[in-house]
């Protein structure tokens, strides 16, 4: 009995498997130059919300100021303007550089970026969202418009690796969900950043790894901290918020490798850390190590400025945990993405900031 049960189960699970090779047998017979969104199970799903896809500081002081009716109204009567882009878009423009190059040399594997539009947008605003996405050119297929609700509910369902938001409340509610996130911000100037190669550039405590060394930081200062971690060197540090994002980088690195591609590879991964090397450095690089992940630029900067590196680096997106540092980075252009996440949210400029209080 036991083998048939096991057996019905097979059956079950592959049932799914078969609808989907059925219906893409269907989609390949058709002529099309759109590419297939490929099964989320295989991709690399990041998930952006509207407002950084697209710049609409304008429509949203309008809703903050006149309402919703007043908004969807003015969406609907200027649908066929495309908007702006936002401080994702380069990133989102590089994702699909990257799947391009993904296609040529694997042309039928579907592990590559999938982006979702995840936004809690009125359905009525999508007709605009879709004319600007075909306006760029963008391959974004799945939506998530949610009236008004949360969408952090839906991330799990779409299988994200990565949500990017403006707003810091539902970031902070995907990190407690176990997602990557970060709250997105628009540079205060351009950059002319690479059109072949997607640039990421991470900050390493409280971002890829834990907070754990940082909270030594904060409360015995640095002598106890450069003790600390030379006396556990080789342990490896707790994984942070976007390790899991790295992987998944490095895991489609490894296809352009296996290719001999390692130096045409169109991924780019910076480690840009406010760390020492000879005293703090060893251990995050043994980490890494531990976790089988490379990073292709280590950075140690022993506190100074981010910005001006970063200014050289050019990253389609930068990650940190501090905002005095993305706001160092942005101010000399560089898109970047906070993780509020850890020790770190309680300072500003090391210095302890007051809690509000919990209701």
């Amino acid at each position: 009995m036991s083998e048939i049960k096991a057996e019905e189960k097979t059956a079950g699970e592959n049932s799914g498997e078969q609808d989907w090779e059925a219906a893409k047998a269907v989609f390949d017979s058709l002529k099309t130059k759109v590419p297939r969104p490929p099964k989320p199970q295989n991709a690399v799903t990041i998930a952006v919300s509207s407002r950084t896809l697209f710049n609409m500081v304008a429509e949203r002081k309008l809703y903050e100021d006149e309402g919703l009716e007043k908004y969807v109204a003015f969406q609907v009567e200027h649908e066929n303007e495309p908007m702006k882009p936002g401080p994702a878009f380069p990133f989102v423009k590089a994702l699909m550089n990257v799947n391009t190059r993904l296609r040529e040399l694997y042309p039928d594997s579907e592990e590559l970026f999938d982006i979702v539009l995840m936004t809690n947008n009125h359905a009525q605003v999508g007709v605009r969202l879709i004319n600007s996405i075909n306006h760029y050119g963008l391959t974004i297929e799945r939506f998530c418009m949610t009236g008004g609700k949360s969408p952090i509910g839906y991330l799990k369902a779409y299988m994200t690796n990565l949500y990017l938001s403006k707003d810091s409340e539902k970031v902070t509610d995907a990190i407690e969900e176990g997602i990557a996130a970060a709250t997105m911000f628009m540079p205060e100037k351009e950059s002319d950043l690479s059109s072949t190669q997607l640039r990421v550039a991470f900050d390493g405590d409280a971002v890829l790894f834990s907070d754990e060394s940082e909270i030594i930081v904060k409360q015995h200062g640095l002598d106890t901290f450069f003790e600390h971690e030379k006396e556990f060197e080789n342990k490896p540090l707790a994984q942070g918020p976007l390790k899991c994002f790295l992987e998944a980088l490095g895991k489609l690195q490894r296809k352009f490798y296996a290719k001999n591609e390692r130096m045409n590879c169109p991924i780019r991964t910076f480690l840009v850390t406010a760390r020492s090397a000879a005293s703090s450095g060893a251990r995050v690089l043994k980490t890494l190590r531990s976790w089988g992940l490379e990073i292709d630029e280590a950075l140690f900067l022993a506190g100074a400025p981010k910005g001006p590196l970063l200014e050289k680096i050019r990253p389609h997106i930068f990650f940190d945990d501090q905002m005095f540092h993305i706001e160092g980075a942005k101010e000399l252009g560089t898109i970047s993405a906070h993780v509020p996440y850890g020790i770190g949210q309680k300072y500003n400029k090391g210095k302890l900031i007051e809690q509000p209080k919990k209701k």
